[in-house]
């Protein structure tokens, strides 16, 4: 408003009821909807004075009822100068209109817009300076007032408990209704008929005879008097012979007017045009179904009172549940189980409350065409539309040869823990699935309680060949690996990183073995970086395991494949050959395949995960710490490899699961989840007491340094050039843009050689004080003679890492990423953990590439892990920083985590303190994705760089 000395204001009511108020200068430029909202509401506490009014591009937009309160009494800016079109006067001359009708209470529901399925409502009598649209404009003020808490709301409650006519609207009004008679049944206008018309429908005492409808007059003032009109009485002229009180004779016309309405509303009663029939008093079972599911409504819409059976209102809330019991004999061998897809044998029933119908004989009464049965003393209402429903069900579950025992355990887990609804819960009125119940049997069900608590399956010993001790919670791990190969189910091994997955699963192939069940080998399938660890601890616990490594240039091929592996107990092999050789891995049925470090294949679409799940076994095992990383869907693609189809299609699962928790956070969702789940998931963390580990502290801190002042120039250039080029780029372009401009401001957070693909050799401490610190971070760690891990996610930053430190003196200096071929990365690893090595050839410092080297590594001769620059997800930080806080570490580990002041590094480290695990809470939010998504403003507010503690101050 500074240099504005008139605001020109416009304003239009749009079709969705609000306005769109809007400023220019007196040139015709438009005024910023921020300026404009900042001086129009300069008093309005409300709105937080003009914050929290809604904007878009062209001006503000205001709901009806701010609208109301804006034009009859503007809140702007009182030294303001301001100039108004003529729409926009006119709208203030309404607004002072309607506010005055509203305080008078000189309003009358618009029944012609009820009929149209609106609540309307019009000025009663309508003022003549009223324009054409202020009812419409009454119409939405008041919904927002009605909705919104307050005294008005309140007032509506009220008046709705008493009149549940005024929430009937549209169609559901019946056309019998006339304006005077609908105000009446709405309570707004009196009704000076003394008593109320009432039909009762009786039950016929035998299944062969007639229901019966009884006319009765009902005092308005004293609702207990009720006086029976008999059929007889229901002519014109019989108004004297009734015994009703006297005054009530000359409102005869009243009951022969309702009659009338009942005539029109039954269909047995609808005749010929011009033809009038008598009220028939005797119904038909059908007839009776007709009265009481739909004529019974439409009545008391027409102002007649129904007085219905006690149990009608049970028997329409009944829940139709179709039970199906597993047969006694399913499960009780185990070797009747083929895993998941096992088909088992069933017996139907369906259930009516408390009527249990088997499907025979509901099909026998659904011939006999009877709506309303009495059924073992009970009402129980079939209907064509149920039987269809129940036709269905059973086509869905007897689909693919029946039910298999992957839908018994869905169905087990999902709708007989739920907890089970109230028959108030839900409208009648609507319509309910069909849902399924299964009823185990004592096989079935002991197999689920074992399923669900762990601690129910034996544990069975540590097996001679095993060359050293387990402990009792790894015994219970390869126990339940070994129970559930039993039955052909898959198992997630979860434990938190460190507890020895590796040694659980070798101690599950010693027993596998031992048994002689298996005429063919197991596969392994991990990241090439730990196929070293594998085979040095599978040689240091089970040497008698015969372990084959399927991997390198000169790995067998084709016709060579199944000879070369004739007699090992393990193959091992990497997730990228899993791909390239599906050809030879495919040909053989697997004892067992586990995948290590699971996660590998959390994205369900690439082809790796495609070939590993397509893969052909007795068992599957996944070993992971971090079943779910960031996506919810990454958890299907891991269960899908371990029961196919438990979880249904990705997309079913992505509808049913995925949209409603990441969107809505839905708890009950969240929990059916968890439930799915749990009995083929095992995990326990470090900090479980009932571990007992006593493993060293594990300690961390956050290192914060500014930026140089050659770094904020770069950071502030980046932000500028990103924000220049949005303007003209697609949807898709700005995403891009956005996510290399989040790359570069992250290495530039690290040094900006890393930006400027610059290699120099002198002054690369100085130009970083992220490297000046972590220098010193160096110097004190070896001053105490003791180790460290360095990660980073970037290449080229592992390279400037080992160039400056191995230039420093702190050789020799270890880097291992994607690129490190296997021999170096075991060679690098047997020397860092070697202490009968030297100093000089055993080395001090390892750096590790975040994704390479963040998982299945054994590092604990370090007790010191450096984080130069941040991840999206805690969960994988945590993963790496455990490859030294892991069994085997002897000293406490400390954690520095380098966070760059007043850069997006900052918001990274706000967020992730924020942010739930979604391993453990089963929801996610999408690493970088959801920064593409910001308006322009919040990119600004996210990427803005804060010179409080940066060298830039003076730029």
């Amino acid at each position: 408003m500074n240099t504005v000395t008139t605001m020109v204001l416009t304003a239009e009511l749009l079709a969705d009821g609000r306005f769109l108020i809007a400023g220019c200068d007196q040139e015709g430029q438009a005024i910023d909807p921020e300026e404009v909202a900042a001086a129009l509401f300069a008093w309005d506490e409300s709105s937080y004075y003009g914050t929290f009014v809604e904007k878009n591009e062209q001006g503000l937009l205001l709901s009806p009822l701010e609208a109301l309160s804006f034009f009859s009494d503007p809140p702007w800016l009182l030294h303001g100068s301001y100039s108004v079109d003529e729409r926009f006067a006119e709208y203030r001359d309404a607004a002072v209109t309607l506010t005055h009708t509203l305080a008078a209470g000189a309003i009358l529901p618009d029944f012609a817009e009820w009929k149209r399925g609106r609540f309307g409502w019009k000025a009663e009598p309508a003022p003549s300076t009223l324009p054409s649209y202020g009812d419409r404009w009454l119409s939405h003020v008041l919904e927002e007032l009605v909705d919104a808490p307050g005294e008005v709301g309140r007032a509506w409650d009220q008046l709705v408990a008493h009149f549940p006519a005024l929430l009937v609207a549209g169609d559901e009004l019946s056309v019998h209704l006339q304006e005077g008679e609908w105000l009446q049944s709405i309570g707004w206008l009196p009704d000076v008929t003394p008593f109320r018309t009432c039909l009762q429908i009786i039950e016929p005492a035998h299944s062969e005879s007639d229901w019966l409808l009884q006319i009765y007059l009902q005092d308005r003032e004293e609702p207990d008097r009720l006086f029976v009109i008999e059929p007889h009485l229901l002519g014109a002229a019989t108004a004297q012979m009734a015994k009703i009180p006297l005054e009530w004779k000359e409102h005869w016309r009243r009951l022969q007017s309702d009659l009338e309405k009942c005539r029109e509303i039954f269909p047995w009663q609808r005749s010929g045009a011009g033809e009038r029939t008598e009220l028939r008093t005797q119904l038909t079972n059908e007839e009776a179904w007709i009265f009481l599911t739909s004529c019974s409504l439409q009545l008391v819409q027409a102002g007649i009172h129904v007085f219905l059976p006690a149990w009608w209102e049970q028997v329409r809330r009944v829940k139709p549940k179709l039970k199906a019991k597993v047969s006694s004999s399913v499960g009780a061998s185990r070797q009747s189980f083929l895993g998941i897809s096992q088909v088992m044998d069933f017996e139907w029933k369906l259930a009516l409350g408390p009527v249990e119908l088997s499907e025979e004989e509901f099909a026998q009464l659904i011939r006999q065409k009877q709506r309303l049965l009495k059924i073992r003393g009970h009402w129980v209402q079939l209907t064509p539309d149920l039987f269809a429903e129940l036709q269905q069900a059973l086509q869905k579950t007897n689909a693919k040869n029946g039910l298999t025992l992957r839908d018994v355990m869905s169905m087990h887990l999902t709708t007989n823990t739920e907890v089970e609804e109230s028959p108030d819960d839900h409208d009648p009125d609507e319509p309910y699935p069909l849902t399924v119940e299964i009823q185990l049997n004592a096989h079935l069900l002991e197999l689920m309680h074992r399923l669900q608590e762990t601690k129910r399956i034996p544990i069975l010993p540590q097996p001679d060949a095993f060359h050293g001790t387990l402990r009792n919670y790894q015994l219970e791990g390869s126990s339940w690996l070994l129970f559930l190969r039993q039955f052909g189910l898959g198992a997630c091994l979860a434990d938190d990183m460190g507890l020895g997955k590796t040694v659980q699963f070798i101690t599950y192939l010693l027993h596998v073995k031992a048994s002689g069940a298996s005429q063919s080998p197991s596969l392994l399938i991990c990241p090439t970086s730990v196929i070293g660890n594998w085979q040095k601890e599978l040689q240091r616990f089970a040497p008698s395991l015969k372990v084959f490594i399927h991997y390198g240039n000169n790995r067998p091929k084709k016709a060579e494949f199944e000879p070369a592996i004739a007699g090992a107990d393990l193959v091992i092999t990497s997730y990228a050959l899993s791909h390239l050789d599906e050809q030879e891995l495919s040909t053989i049925t697997w004892s067992t395949i586990c995948l290590d470090e699971a996660q590998n294949i959390k994205n369900a679409y690439t082809k790796q995960a495609s070939a590993v799940r397509d893969l052909k076994a007795w068992h599957r095992i996944a070993l992971t710490g971090t079943p779910i990383e960031n996506r919810l869907s990454e958890l299907w693609s891991i269960f899908d490899f371990l029961n196919p189809g438990y979880l249904g299609s990705l997309s079913e699962f992505t509808h049913r699961f995925v949209q409603p928790i990441e969107r809505d956070r839905d708890q009950q969702l969240i929990q059916t989840v968890q439930r799915l789940i749990q009995p083929f998931l095992l995990r326990r963390a470090k900090t479980d007491p009932a571990i007992q580990l006593d493993l060293p502290e594990k300690n961390e801190s956050k290192e914060y340094v500014p930026l140089t002042a050659e770094q904020g120039a770069l950071y502030e250039t980046a932000i500028q050039e990103m924000f220049s080029r949005m303007e003209n780029v697609s949807a898709m372009e700005r995403r891009g843009l956005i996510l290399t401009t989040l790359t570069r401001l992250k290495q530039l957070c690290d040094h900006p050689a890393l930006i400027l693909n610059e290699i120099t050799t002198a002054d690369e401490a100085s130009r970083s004080h992220k490297l000046e610190r972590l220098l010193e971070l160096i110097e004190e760690i070896r001053q105490k003679n003791e180790r460290c891990l360095i990660f980073t996610q970037y290449i080229e930053m592992g390279n400037l890492l080992q160039r400056v430190l191995t230039r420093e003196g702190y050789g020799p200096v270890f880097f291992l990423n994607g690129a490190t071929k296997k021999e170096k990365r075991d060679e690098m690893i047997t020397r860092f953990q070697d202490t009968s090595l030297p100093d000089e050839e055993r080395g001090a410092i390892f750096i590790l590439s975040l994704r390479a080297g963040g998982t299945g590594l054994n590092l604990t001769e370090a007790n010191h892990v450096i984080h130069v620059d941040r991840w999206w997800n805690p969960a994988v930080e945590n993963q790496a920083t455990d490859r030294a806080h892991r069994i085997g570490q002897r000293r406490n580990v400390q954690v520095y985590k380098f966070i760059s002041l007043g850069t997006i590094e900052e918001r990274i480290d706000e967020m992730m303190e924020r942010k739930l695990s979604l391993s453990q809470q089963i929801v996610s939010s999408s690493q970088e994705a959801w920064i593409t998504e910001l308006s322009t403003a919040e990119l600004r507010e996210l990427f803005a760089l804060r010179h409080d503690w940066n060298d830039t101050k003076g730029l």
